[in-house]
C-alpha cells in the first residue's frame, strides 16, 4: 500500500491522503450494521433453569441476581415465558429432596428433573429441553461421581450417569449434555440410549470443561459444593489447550452431536480452536462467575450492564460457538427483540 501524504488544500485543509479510510463504513449505524460479520439471534441461546421441589417456590440465588430455584410449577410459568420470547431451549438443573453417598436421587424415575421434563413436555411441547447429567446436585458429598475413600472413582460412576441419562430421556428429554468430564461417559450414553430405542435423541457434551475458578455462583444454586477436595482430578486444568481438542475428539468418536467448551468468556481462544479443527455444532457456557460479575459491576454503577452484555454474548459467538449458554438469555432476546 502506497505511504499516505500529508497535502494541505487552496483553502488551507490539511488533508491525509491515503487509498483507504477504514473508517467509511463505521460512520452510522446503517453502516456498521451492514458491514457487521457477527449477528447474535435468538436461535443461539439456552437458558439455564434450576428446579427445586415444593410448590409456588420461587427462591432467587442471591450470589446471582434474576436467577431462581423455581418448583415444578413456578418453572413451568417462566417457560411460557421464555417460549414466547422466542428462546427455543432451555437446561435443567435439579435441586432433590434427599442426597445421599450415591446420588440415588439423580437416577429416580420420578427424580426432580424427571418430573419436570414429563411436566414441560405436556405443557409446552415445542420447547427443546436439555437436561443436565452428573451426581454432584444429588450426592451427599457433592462430588460428581462415586467416591472410594480420597478418589473419586470413574467406571463405575459412568455407570450410574448412563442410567441417570435414560431416565432423563424417557421422561421427555430432547437433548441429554452430560456434564461430569469422567472418561467415557458419552460412549456408555450412547449405548444406552440407543439400546433402550432412543436412538435419535442428541448428546450435547460438556467436553472440555476446565476446573475453573468461575462456578462459584452456580454452587449455591445447585447446592453442589463438594464437601472435601476439589474436581481438578476429572475436569481440566485451565492452563492446557491441546488436551481439549483431545477431549473433544474422543467425545466425537465416542457418539457427542454437538461439543461444548466451559466456561466460555475465559477460553475464547479453546473455542476458535475447537470450530476450525472439528467443525461441529459447537456451544460455550457463559457461565455464573461470568454473570455475576457483570451484574455485580453494573449494580455498583462501574459498567453499562445492557452494553457489556451483548459485548461477552459476541465475543462468544465471534469465537465460533453457534450455541451460548447464558442466564442471560432473557435479557439479551428483550434487546434483539427491540
Amino acid at each position: 500500500m502506497t505511504e499516505p501524504k500529508i497535502t494541505i488544500s487552496n483553502s488551507g485543509e490539511t488533508r491525509l491522503e491515503t487509498f483507504r479510510r477504514l473508517r467509511r463504513t463505521r460512520m452510522t449505524e446503517g453502516l456498521r450494521s451492514l458491514v457487521r460479520e457477527t449477528e447474535l439471534s435468538v436461535n443461539d441461546f439456552i437458558l439455564p433453569l434450576f428446579v427445586a421441589p415444593g410448590n409456588k417456590i420461587r427462591k432467587e440465588v442471591t450470589s446471582m441476581p434474576g436467577v431462581f430455584q423455581l418448583s415444578v410449577d413456578e418453572l413451568i410459568k417462566d417457560c411460557t415465558e421464555i417460549k414466547k420470547l422466542g428462546i427455543p431451549a432451555v437446561i435443567l438443573f435439579g435441586i432433590p429432596e434427599f442426597k445421599d453417598e450415591t446420588g440415588s436421587s439423580a437416577y429416580d424415575e420420578n427424580g426432580i428433573i424427571q418430573t419436570a421434563v414429563r411436566a414441560l413436555k405436556k405443557e409446552l411441547p415445542e420447547l427443546i429441553i436439555v437436561t443436565d447429567v452428573c451426581l454432584c446436585e444429588y450426592t451427599s458429598h457433592g462430588h460428581c461421581g462415586l467416591v472410594q475413600g480420597s478418589e473419586i472413582i470413574n467406571d463405575p460412576s459412568v455407570l450410574l450417569l448412563a442410567r441417570q441419562a435414560l431416565t432423563h430421556a424417557q421422561a421427555g428429554a430432547d437433548i441429554i449434555a452430560p456434564s461430569d468430564m469422567f472418561d467415557g461417559r458419552v460412549k456408555a450414553i450412547r449405548n444406552i440410549l440407543d439400546s433402550n430405542g432412543h436412538i435419535n435423541t442428541p448428546i450435547m457434551a460438556y467436553s472440555a470443561k476446565y476446573a475453573s475458578g468461575f462456578y462459584g455462583p452456580f454452587r449455591e444454586a445447585a447446592e453442589s459444593t463438594p464437601k472435601f477436595g476439589d474436581r481438578r482430578s476429572h475436569q481440566m486444568d485451565p492452563a492446557n489447550s491441546d488436551e481439549a481438542l483431545r477431549e473433544i475428539e474422543q467425545d466425537i468418536i465416542e457418539g457427542a452431536d454437538i461439543v461444548m467448551v466451559k466456561p466460555a468468556l475465559s477460553y475464547l481462544d479453546v473455542i476458535r480452536r475447537v470450530k476450525d479443527r472439528f467443525h461441529m455444532p459447537t456451544a460455550a457456557y457463559n457461565v455464573s462467575g461470568e454473570y455475576s460479575m457483570i451484574k455485580a459491576a453494573a449494580r455498583n454503577g462501574w459498567i453499562d450492564e445492557q452494553r457489556i452484555m451483548m459485548e461477552v454474548l459476541t465475543s462468544i459467538k465471534r469465537a465460533g460457538a453457534d450455541i451460548i449458554l447464558t442466564y442471560f438469555a432473557k435479557e439479551a432476546v428483550k434487546l434483539l427483540n427491540k
